[in-house]
């Protein structure tokens, strides 16, 4: 029986995992306790803590980028359209078009749902740099720095605290997005389906992969993703061409923000994972 280390986020999709009940032959996925899986995206970039993990999209593409030595498996755990994760105050209201020269703050500028935030304002007519983007912490692969349109906030400081107080005009949350009536969406109500009717796709927030020393186990490790996600299906692409849009999209955006240098080849993209896996 082989045991490889873990680190993936509790979804309904994974639970029959995170559970143990679901089994291949030869195989055991010892999952790490990580109650906020971005948690293990440093360590995972960092010290390759686990010989399997979840990643989001943007830092695979910076660790990419920067030869960390990590597969990515073609799995998806998380998707979701990002425009309800952008707040205002409601006494000063705004639309995406009138963010050019705002404060818009964001946990790390590198963290993924701001990137296709940005990447879907610079559509409309807002790049990154015209806006003033204040940050609270690090990005996951530690060459990379925030660009010259990004500040750090004042250590201790509360993002949502600062939209409130009016330190900042809007903000970029994600999982953890607030709801009180104080604040409200900056983009419409439609944007979900306005994204959905031009590209065709949900963008992809988080992903799989491997360190080198795992991928010879790849092909277990996606059956039993593969059985857990039967328990509970969640209609997330799956295999190298569904994921391509995403990973498409993604890495453009990356290019354009200053996230990346350069954007990855399909080839590029799945180099070292198996042919036989698709």
């Amino acid at each position: 029986m082989k045991t490889l280390t873990a680190a993936i986020g509790r979804y309904p999709h994974t639970a029959a995992l995170l559970d143990g009940a679901v089994s291949v032959p030869g195989l055991r996925l010892e999952c790490a306790d990580i109650p906020v899986i971005s948690r293990a995206f440093a360590p995972m970039v960092r010290e390759h803590r686990y010989h399997v993990s979840e990643m989001a999209i943007a830092t695979w593409l910076q660790a990419r980028e920067h030869e960390k030595g990590l597969i990515l498996l073609p799995w998806s755990l998380a998707a979701r359209f990002q425009d309800s994760a952008m707040l205002c105050r409601a006494e000063a209201p705004l639309r995406p078009q009138d963010l050019a020269g705002k404060r818009v703050g964001v946990r790390a500028y590198s963290q993924t749902t701001g990137m296709w935030l940005r990447g879907i304002l610079a559509t409309q007519g807002v790049a990154a740099s015209d806006i003033a983007w204040t940050s609270f912490e690090d990005a996951h692969v530690p060459e990379y720095r925030d660009p010259p349109w990004a500040s750090r906030a004042p250590a201790g400081s509360d993002m949502q605290a600062m939209l409130e107080a009016g330190a900042l005009d809007a903000a970029i949350f994600g999982n953890d997005t607030p709801k009180t009536p104080a604040l409200t969406r900056v983009f419409p109500d439609t944007a979900a389906e306005d994204f959905r009717r031009l590209y065709g796709f949900m963008p992809v927030n988080h992903l799989l992969v491997a360190r080198a020393d795992a991928v010879d186990a790849a092909a277990d490790i996606l059956a039993l993703m593969a059985e857990a996600e039967a328990r509970a299906p969640s209609g997330l692409p799956r295999g190298r061409a569904a994921l391509m849009p995403s990973l498409g999209f993604a890495a453009h955006f990356c290019l354009q923000q200053g996230l990346i240098s350069h954007a990855p080849s399909y080839e590029q993209i799945w180099a070292g994972l198996p042919d036989s896996i698709q």
